[in-house]
């Protein structure tokens, strides 16, 4: 990942208030000073309707659009170009009457008077910055050499959509109106509701340099490759206009695109012709339908040996994608592929590519096999032949069980200049083989780890959203989070070795900083999207499932959510309302506190306090009084005259000695034993009863003093030690803060011999507790602040190593956050 690390946190308060005043503004508390952490999210959520219901299904009602394409493309690897027609079939099945459409252009993004291009920040701020800021005051602002090599690919490159033709299907222009990164289509009638449209668009594009822009797709160069001129790799994503999407809760979700907010789009059919150089290897969303026309026949036996082989099978191997690699042509041949009921296409061609497959065999009415595959150049080398294809299907093996079966007929991971990035059936990966002097190549474990986690991610962005269809540009959170809960998962189960940062240790340092804005903000507004959108929602689900609701209870409601939205659109309050519903458990609390404040965990134990039971027997009282008073300190002056050999008065004259002398203050007398048995006769029965069984026990009381000094409430974990070294945990629900949200006292009951010697909250790093130095009574001595710092320093080092880039969405590198 890229992280950004910006320090602005005066503006924290205004985003906060902006997110929150309408939920404060429900409940307006007067007199006191007393803040309801369990109050209802009723006057936050969307209310229920005929089309989103109150237990967080698809309403009654429910409708959502479907549009249909089917596009002719070719691809000119010469000028780097493509050039094609689509035509689109749009089905209303909104209650409402449509004047419009409105269009996607996403890579209009990149033009140099886009909304993105001009409100680029200097120094990172926002978007990556055009410069970073030096250090000191006397020094100039230094520019970097990426940002040169972006405005210069941009100022030598016409860059963003060439709209050629718009009509309808009779051939009749329609009116059109270009906005930034969208398009309005007027319509020449209304479309009403159960209508369908058919219209087409003509459309080009120059193709962007990856690395020279830092986008989701492109092209990456090869100029060391044998063949003249080198060769090229073709990432395709995001590449035709597309419709956006028209909800219920939205209407059209035409926000710009500005490069960080992703989207949300429709399902429906594919039909699309690629034409590319003959000698060029296509993977893509949807099914190949024409092998013969564009495989050889020894390609086509090897994908069907492939289908149920126990291993990996090389359609192009090695040797056949070198050879490839060295040559070229003035041929072309067209890939015909089709997809049913999907959000979006995209696709990769190369000569590059070698391609090996194996078939999943999940079983299942819908689809039984599954074909997955990977795609890469030599630069992938052993890396991709040992772990792409099998971590495809790992990843479908786990995912499955949180949510259902995979859909489609293929799962394809790619290899590409983009760190990561995901779309129907196919994605785009980056880790790579490092060239030796020798010739040779070989890989680093951090980019082994790297290859395997993103591999993960990505495909199990199939399941979410491509699948279930959250709007990433509204709320990242809903896609990012949930699926990086998942890979966590799914990588534990692949080796638990590899800090894949889902654990709740991995995000404290980001919850107790003032770099944060709530997780439920807009994508385009947040400013740190990993740790926002990634982090931080993963290890709360990781801690509602392992730590609030347990397995079963989780499991169980989280394949529901996935099963109830499965090819739908849903929103927020969809999941926490079918999660709270499945599983039986109010969780407005979790809700609001992770994913609308910017509250963190530090639970502290301020004090432990012993108690003994009042009995009223003054034989077991003053006995028990006495001894406290025997077991205090001998006083100092006391002691001293001890040794001073100094003589009491009442010893050397023993004739004024008395009763008193001999017995203390905690002598019983008749007084207090007839008192004590006139207590007895007025006690009810039952009292009496309880009272005997106490005595008789004699437990041992204490009271535990606890202060919630990050304002998130959570349950209280706790390890008890006792005397004889045993130990027992205790699990103290959330619910215990209720009337008292800043302190709460506790009583435990232990037996005779379980005397209490310590007391240790969240010993095993559960709940994300910022701060552990308060987390022991009696206090302990811990790590040094310097030490704790350098430890820190290392982990952070390690886990940059292997999980930077695992998407694109983040914009800054990290050496410029470093040097922050």
């Amino acid at each position: 990942m890229k992280l950004n690390n910006l320090r602005w946190a005066w503006l924290i308060p205004l985003l906060g208030l902006s997110l929150v005043s309408g939920t404060q503004a429900a409940i307006k508390q007067t007199k006191g000073t007393f803040e309801d952490k369990f109050r209802q999210l009723d006057e936050v959520l969307a209310t229920p309707n005929v089309y989103r219901n109150a237990a967080g299904e698809p309403g009654h009602q429910y409708w959502q659009q479907k549009v249909d394409y089917a596009i002719d493309v070719k691809l000119d690897e010469d000028k780097r170009r493509i050039d094609a027609s689509e035509t689109i079939t749009y089905t209303n099945n909104s209650p409402d009457t449509l004047k419009y459409l409105w269009i996607q252009l996403d890579q209009n993004k990149f033009r140099d008077d886009s909304m993105s291009a001009l409100t680029t920040t200097f120094g990172g701020i926002g978007n990556r910055g055009p410069a970073t800021k030096s250090a000191s005051d006397k020094e100039p602002a230094k520019i970097s050499l990426g940002a040169l090599r972006r405005q210069h690919f941009v100022e030598d490159h016409e860059l963003g959509y060439q709209i050629k033709k718009v009509a309808s299907k009779q051939g009749k222009n329609l009116r059109h109106v270009i906005v930034g990164t969208l398009m309005r289509v007027d319509l020449d009638s209304p479309l009403k509701p159960g209508q369908s449209t058919q219209f087409s668009i003509d459309f080009g594009f120059n193709i962007v340099e990856e690395n020279a822009v830092s986008a989701r797709a492109g092209y990456e160069h090869f100029p060391d490759d044998e063949r003249e001129g080198g060769n090229d790799i073709f990432l395709l994503a995001q590449w035709f206009p597309r419709l956006a999407a028209y909800t219920d809760y939205e209407a059209w979700t035409n926000k710009e695109f500005i490069g960080r907010g992703e989207f949300t789009l429709e399902f429906g059919n594919y039909n699309v012709s690629i034409t590319v150089p003959a000698d060029h290897i296509v993977s893509s969303t949807g099914e190949l339908q024409n092998s013969a026309d564009v495989l050889t026949e020894t390609q086509r036996q090897r994908l069907e040996k492939a289908k149920t082989a126990e291993r990996t099978v090389f359609i192009v191997t090695p040797e056949e994608a070198l050879e490839n690699e060295k040559a070229g042509t003035n041929k072309t041949k067209t890939w015909r592929f089709k997809a049913d009921n999907v959000r979006d296409f995209a696709w990769a061609s190369s000569r590059k590519f070698m391609w090996d497959a194996r078939g999943y065999q999940q079983g299942g009415d819908i689809q039984p096999t599954v074909m997955a595959m990977s795609f890469y150049p030599k630069e992938g080398g052993d890396l991709w032949k040992k772990y792409s294809t099998e971590s495809v299907i790992h990843t479908m093996e786990v995912y499955s069980r949180f949510s259902f079966d995979y859909p489609y007929p293929v799962a394809q991971s790619v290899n590409g200049p983009v760190g990561g990035m995901e779309y129907p059936m196919i994605t785009f990966n980056g880790p790579r083989t490092e060239l030796q002097d020798d010739g040779s190549r070989t890989y680093s474990l951090a980019e082994k780890r790297f290859l395997i986690g993103v591999v993960i991610h990505e495909i199990g962005h199939i399941y979410f959203p491509m699948i279930v269809n959250s709007d990433e540009r509204q709320w990242t959170w809903m896609d990012e989070g949930l699926n990086s809960f998942l890979d966590g998962v799914a990588g534990r189960e692949w080796d638990p070795d590899i800090p894949w940062g889902v654990e709740p240790r991995d995000i404290v340092g980001y919850m107790k900083s003032q770099n944060q804005v709530p997780v439920m903000t807009q994508s385009d507004s947040v400013w740190n999207l990993g740790p926002n959108a990634y982090t931080k929602p993963a290890v709360a689900l990781n801690i509602l499932r392992e730590t609030i609701l347990g397995r079963e209870l989780f499991d169980f409601a989280f394949k529901e959510y996935a099963q109830r939205w499965m090819y739908k659109r849903p929103t927020p309050a969809d999941f926490f309302r079918t999660m709270e519903e499945a599983s039986g458990v109010d969780l407005d609390w979790f809700w609001r506190g992770w994913f609308y404040t910017t509250d963190h965990v530090d639970i502290s134990l301020d004090r432990v306090s012993k108690l003994r039971l009042d009995t009223k027997d003054p034989d077991i009282d003053f006995a028990r009084e006495r001894q406290f008073e025997q077991d205090k300190p001998l006083s100092l002056t006391v002691e001293r005259n001890q040794q001073e050999g100094k003589q009491l008065w009442v010893d050397r004259f023993e004739d004024i000695k008395d009763f008193y002398d001999e017995n203390d203050q905690f002598t019983v007398t008749n007084k207090e034993r007839n008192e004590y048995r006139k207590f007895l006769k007025e006690l009810e029965p039952w009292e009496l009863k309880a009272l005997e069984r106490a005595v008789k026990e004699d437990k041992n009381y204490y009271v535990l003093d606890f202060s919630n000094q990050g304002g998130l409430v959570m349950p209280i974990i706790l390890e008890l030690t006792f005397a004889d070294e045993s130990t027992q945990m205790m699990r103290i629900p959330a619910e215990i803060w209720r009337r008292t949200p800043n302190a709460v006292s506790k009583l435990i009951v232990t037996d005779k011999d379980q005397e209490l010697v310590s007391v240790t909250v969240d010993p095993r790093w559960e709940t994300a507790d910022v701060d552990v130095e308060n987390n022991y009574y009696p206090r302990r001595i811990v790590p040094s602040r310097i030490e704790a710092y350098k430890s820190k320093r290392r982990a952070d080092k390690v886990r940059r190593d292997i999980m930077h880039d695992i998407t694109t969405e983040l914009e800054q590198d990290e050496e410029e956050s470093e040097k922050d």
